[in-house]
């Protein structure tokens, strides 16, 4: 017996959902203990996502126990909660590189797994799937099972509602299992979760349960009887203080809540439901962390970690590094707040995530978490602004997507002043293209009125996010996930002339029109140009819209070549506008657009990826050498 063998001996013996299915329930036991240790054991060596899915061991243990994946199918939600059916499911091995490069995804993702029934990174969707997959095996005349399992966070879109309500109306063969752990990244604002817990622990409910029972038990031949009777009431009474009154309102029948970390009852109730007709629910109650002290003591801060010290829980440090774009705009909004109390800060879910978790110490009357529900809170802040309120909705740029036409209709039609701060745009790393902000200036720069701007440090991160607030229109600040370049910050803030841009460096070859991220890259590309000949100038464009067109007017006539650079799509981002601009101007300078290409991108960390990518400092110079160097472009544009 080999090492491996010997510390997860259960474990070592399951390698796919059949090895699981002739085991008892000792056996069972000891599997989910190993399950635990061995996501102990990798994800402290190599980080990734890590409480959510020490929570569900067991549910996904019995779920692969019971169903017969993966012919019958199961759709999770919010995917950083199935580490443990990645290792169930033959991926046991390939976790120790889940999220690195050319490794597995830290999501469910179809092309990775045939256990992987629909690719999950954004959350809500998994009952929608489910309830389209339900269907189509109804017509399919396939003989399935399909089971959905969303986490309680995810249960604060409202897009699970529509799903759940839909399924009631088609009285669909659907599973859902409600993990409720009472947490999504940060505590839930769920303010159902909230009448589950108080609700089921309420001492008048649970006393009047044990004393029937307890009265009942000394009763000869009419203790069944009245148990039977009793069984009656508190099913009524249940339906009172329990959420099946909801659901069932909503067409499902509804089984729990039941301890989702108790792998007989987990295995009892998917056998018992396995075969019922229509839509039902099984409410579990897990925890998040679960079985892992500082995990289950720190759930935020152990969501998603880099590599960690397994003793103590505390992230391993690789030595000093400067402030993140995210607490440097978070401390900039406090200090705005500060001065002036109209301003609000709002965020779906994501506290820490979003820099926001220190507004809502200092000024909690001016803090606004509205759950996982991106929609609502771009209305919610249309709202805000209706009355002189100033909302700045702090939301990752992914996830700003699923709101577009409130920007659009509630936002923009009406000319408010709302401000979205996006964080994470362009390449985030690690969690790949269901979270890489790259859209943002594509989707947001064809909407009148929308000014758009991205910092070249975090100086510059301030002063955009001080002016976005004086504004008096609706604005989007992109900025970068991780640390910022570490340049000095100045105290207070410095109002920044709207659609006006500034030239860093001087030279009389090329011009290089640089936004956000891509400006230091620049800079760092022209030093090695210029040791090869080539003389570029630089300039910080910091607005996608309006462009400075003074300014592009000039280069025109001091470039023939001139190159734009961005860190988003190259289909309809900001080079795409500077050509629209050229082209409606009759300008016939050679243009050459560097940015990221017309496809999902995977994951890998983002120095990794802006090499592969051509987009670091060693790639653009290599582009542009190319670019000035070929005499034979005419005008036109190269990409």
């Amino acid at each position: 017996m080999n090492e491996t063998q010997k510390k997860y001996t259960v474990l070592s013996k399951v390698n796919y959902p059949a090895d699981i299915r002739d085991l008892d329930l000792s056996d069972l036991k000891i599997l989910c203990s190993d399950l635990r240790q061995y996501l102990i054991d990798t994800i402290s060596e190599i980080g990734g996502h890590f409480g959510g899915g020490l929570g569900t061991v067991e549910l996904a243990v019995a779920l692969h126990k019971v169903f017969d994946t993966p012919k019958d199918l199961i759709v999770w939600d919010t995917g950083h909660q199935a580490y443990p059916h990645k290792i169930l499911t033959g991926r046991k091995e390939a976790l120790k590189k889940i999220r690195h490069l050319n490794g597995i995804s830290g999501f469910l993702k179809r092309t990775e797994s045939e256990y992987d029934a629909f690719g999950a990174g954004h959350a809500s969707t998994s009952i929608s799937a489910a309830l389209g997959m339900a269907e189509g095996s109804k017509i399919n005349k396939d003989k399935r099972k399909v089971v959905a399992v969303i986490g309680d966070g995810a249960m604060t879109g409202g897009m699970a509602y529509e799903a759940m309500n839909n399924s009631g109306i088609y009285k669909a063969d659907l599973i859902v299992v409600l993990n409720d752990n009472n947490m999504s990244i940060a505590p839930n604002v769920w303010q159902i979760s909230n009448y589950f817990t108080e609700m089921i622990s309420h001492p008048d409910y649970n006393k009047f349960r044990g004393q029937v029972w307890d009265l009942t038990g000394k009763l000869d031949q009419f203790g069944d009887r009245i148990r039977k009777v009793a069984s009656r009431l508190e099913n009524g009474i249940k339906a009172v203080v329990t959420p099946g009154m909801l659901f069932e309102a909503l067409g499902f029948r509804y089984f729990g809540p039941i301890n989702g970390h108790n792998i007989h009852q987990m295995v009892k109730i998917f056998d018992q439901i396995k075969n019922l007709k229509g839509p039902i629910l099984v409410h579990a109650i897990t925890q998040k962390g679960k079985g892992y002290k500082p995990a289950e003591g720190h759930v935020q801060r152990l969501h998603a970690s880099t590599p960690f010290d397994k003793v103590t829980g505390q992230a391993i440090k690789n030595g000093p590094s400067t402030a993140s774009y995210t607490s440097i705009f978070g401390e900039a909004l406090v200090e705005i707040v500060k001065e002036n109390k109209k301003v609000v800060g709002i965020t779906g879910a994501m506290p820490d995530g979003t820099g926001l978790d220190n507004l809502s110490k200092v000024f909690p009357d001016n803090y606004y978490d509205v759950g996982i529900a991106e929609e609502h809170a771009v209305t919610f802040a249309a709202g805000l602004a209706t009355q002189g309120i100033i909302p700045v909705v702090a939301v990752y740029s992914t996830f700003l997507q699923r709101a577009f036409d409130q920007i659009v209709h509630d936002v923009a039609l009406q000319k408010l002043h709302v401000v979205f701060a996006l964080d994470r745009a362009g390449l985030v790393g690690a969690d790949g293209p269901t979270h890489h902000g790259t859209f943002d200036l594509t989707y947001l720069r064809m909407i009148p009125g929308m000014i758009i701007m991205a910092p070249k440090d975090e100086a510059e991160l301030r002063d955009m996010l001080y002016t976005a607030i004086k504004a008096k229109c609706p604005v989007a600040l992109r900025y970068p996930r991780g640390n910022a370049l570490g340049v000095e910050v100045k105290e207070g803030f410095t109002e920044l002339e709207i659609g006006k841009s500034e030239e860093l460096r001087s030279g009389g070859d090329v011009a290089l029109l640089a936004l956000g991220s891509m400006v230091d890259y620049s800079l760092k590309a022209a030093v090695k140009l210029s040791e090869v000949g080539i003389n570029c100038t630089v300039i910080n464009m910091r607005f996608a819209k309006p462009l400075d067109t003074q300014k592009l007017d000039e280069i025109t006539t001091r470039f023939n070549k001139i190159v734009t650079l961005e860190e988003n799509s190259l289909v309809g981002g900001f080079g795409a506008g500077i050509v629209e601009y050229f082209s409606d101007k009759n300008y016939k300078n050679d243009i050459l657009r560097i940015g990221l290409p017309d496809k999902f991108v995977d994951h890998g960390t983002q120095v990794e990826l802006h090499k592969i990518l051509g987009i670091d400092p060693d790639g653009i110079a290599e582009r542009v050498k190319y670019f000035f160097e070929n005499k034979n472009i005419m005008y036109g544009v190269t990409v």
